[in-house]
């Protein structure tokens, strides 16, 4: 019984996660300032299911920016596009309020 409400409250957080990146990636789309960004860095981790005997590897890419006022950040981008490396420069948005959180701009 205790597994299923965990299991229910895991799903719960998993879904309002999701709703919570959706609704904030649309708030960029419509408010954020656009800036031009450098891929700084890309992360790879892998996991192997030993079930299946597969394994997976996901990457993660952040870039590098100044914002409107100056500042320097570094943030992961949403939905990079796959063929980015190291140095690859990219058009992205971001809220001022929330610098750490891009997205990249439409073309």
């Amino acid at each position: 019984m205790i597994g299923y409400i965990f299991g229910g409250i895991v799903v719960l957080a998993i879904i309002v996660g999701i709703i919570y990146s959706i609704l904030n990636k649309n708030k960029i789309r419509k408010n954020g300032i656009e800036a031009d960004a450098v891929v700084c860095r890309i992360e790879e981790s892998t996991s192997y299911d030993e079930e299946t005997g597969t394994s997976s590897t996901t990457y993660r890419y952040f870039v590098k920016y100044t914002t409107k006022t100056g500042e320097t950040v570094e943030a992961r981008l949403a939905d990079p596009p796959r063929t980015a490396v190291e140095g690859t420069q990219l058009r992205i948005k971001y809220l001022p309020e929330k610098p750490k959180f891009v997205i990249m701009a439409k073309k």
